[in-house]
């Protein structure tokens, strides 16, 4: 992974808003469900993704995406990749991945999409076996012919993929002796997928938003929150065994929706477990408003050496754009505590994290990003300045 002695590099979090015939693919089946099909890796995929590579590209963003176009969400989508599993209907638990917000603010949740959802369990019944090689290669493929086709170098390009710690929001183990054995099987199996990536000299991005959700539900249960943290950090280096730290980013976040997130668990509580990933870089909220304020863990939280810090300056979830210069306070503040070279600006969370979903409208998105390159020019004069 790049870092830059010159100046303060840009990313975002990987997903952008899917232009209609790749969402249209995906309602389809075309994107997952058809992947292994003639139809599986259509011209009108192959055009978007170096589309939208050639606008991060144009637009300054240093280390891009294919904007997950080749994924029909950010999770999910590997439920197909994956056998072993048969799906079934369930109740909802008392306190979901939503926390104790859906309890707190019923008026807010009352019509959310968010609640409106069926509700299913994946339940391992078999050895789990990983099937999803050609849809990766499919999404790898696609992915550097724009990067090629727009100049842009593969070491400053990644591509998210779901952390083994977050593949189903409620998942159910039948088959394996233990809940832990049923872990590390699922981390053999996307093993590959990651694999695939780096292998083809990108970045791998692991996403893992489910893993902050489980908070107020172990506090109810009266279970070990840190201990069940601790041995999903086992599982996801367990995933990543072999794959060079500097060709990893981790992402965790407190979830993509608009809401209270009162339930949030405190950063400061979880994140020297989270700095034990087998990571060269940690993409963290730093830019909303129940998150923004926790940029003073690092005044006391030593970052480790040679890692890098990517916080997100710009909110996916807010119609605002932000103003440049307080993308650069946001910067600056943050580079003093750990080092300029240390830090890559980017977005707290994605901006469509399935298709057919986006938080923003697209012209918003661009600008916002374009704000985020400006930004980060403004905080690298500033902090070369007082250097």
């Amino acid at each position: 992974m790049r870092r830059s002695t010159q100046r303060i590099l840009t990313t975002h979090v990987g997903s952008l808003i899917r232009p209609p015939e790749v969402s249209a693919l995906a309602e389809a089946g075309g994107v997952d469900g058809l992947g292994l099909s003639p139809a599986g890796n259509p011209e009108s995929l192959t055009r978007a993704v170096a589309e939208v590579v050639r606008q991060q590209h144009e637009i300054g963003v240093d280390v891009i995406s294919d904007g997950e176009f080749g994924k029909s969400s950010w999770f999910t989508y590997v439920m197909e990749r994956l056998s072993g599993y048969e799906v079934r209907p369930t109740q909802p638990p008392p306190i979901g991945f939503l926390g104790r917000d859906q309890q707190r603010y019923p008026d807010f949740w009352e019509n959310n999409m968010m609640t409106g959802l069926g509700w299913q369990q994946h339940v391992c019944v078999e050895p789990l076996r990983y099937t999803g090689k050609p849809f990766m290669q499919r999404d790898v493929d696609n992915f550097v012919a724009g990067l090629n086709a727009a100049g842009h170098p593969l070491e400053d390009a990644f591509l998210p993929v779901v952390s083994p710690t977050s593949i189903s929001v409620d998942h159910v183990n039948e088959y394996y002796k233990t809940d832990e054995e049923y872990r590390f099987a699922i981390a053999d199996a996307l093993h590959e997928e990651y694999k695939t990536i780096t292998d083809a000299g990108l970045i791998v991005q692991l996403d893992d938003a489910i893993l902050t959700h489980w908070w107020d539900r172990f506090l109810a249960e009266g279970r070990d929150y840190r201990g069940w943290v601790a041995q999903s950090v086992e599982v996801i280096n367990h995933a990543l065994r072999g794959i060079p730290e500097e060709q990893v980013r981790y992402h965790v976040c407190w979830g993509s929706w608009p809401g209270p997130h009162t339930s949030d668990v405190p950063l400061r509580d979880i994140v020297d477990l989270v700095l034990q990933v087998k990571a060269q870089g940690y993409s963290i909220e730093a830019a909303n408003p129940r998150h923004e304020w926790e940029w003073t863990v690092w005044q006391d939280v030593k970052l480790p050496a040679g890692k890098i810090l990517i916080p997100g300056v710009i909110s996916h979830a807010i119609t605002h754009v932000e103003h440049p210069e307080l993308v650069a306070q946001r910067l600056t503040r943050l580079a003093r505590l750990v080092g300029r070279d240390n830090v890559i600006a980017s977005s707290d969370c994605g901006f469509a994290q399935a298709s057919g979903l986006q938080r923003q409208a697209p012209t918003v998105m661009w600008a916002k990003l374009a704000s985020l390159v400006e930004g980060a020019r403004i905080a690298s004069a500033q902090v070369a300045a007082a250097a």
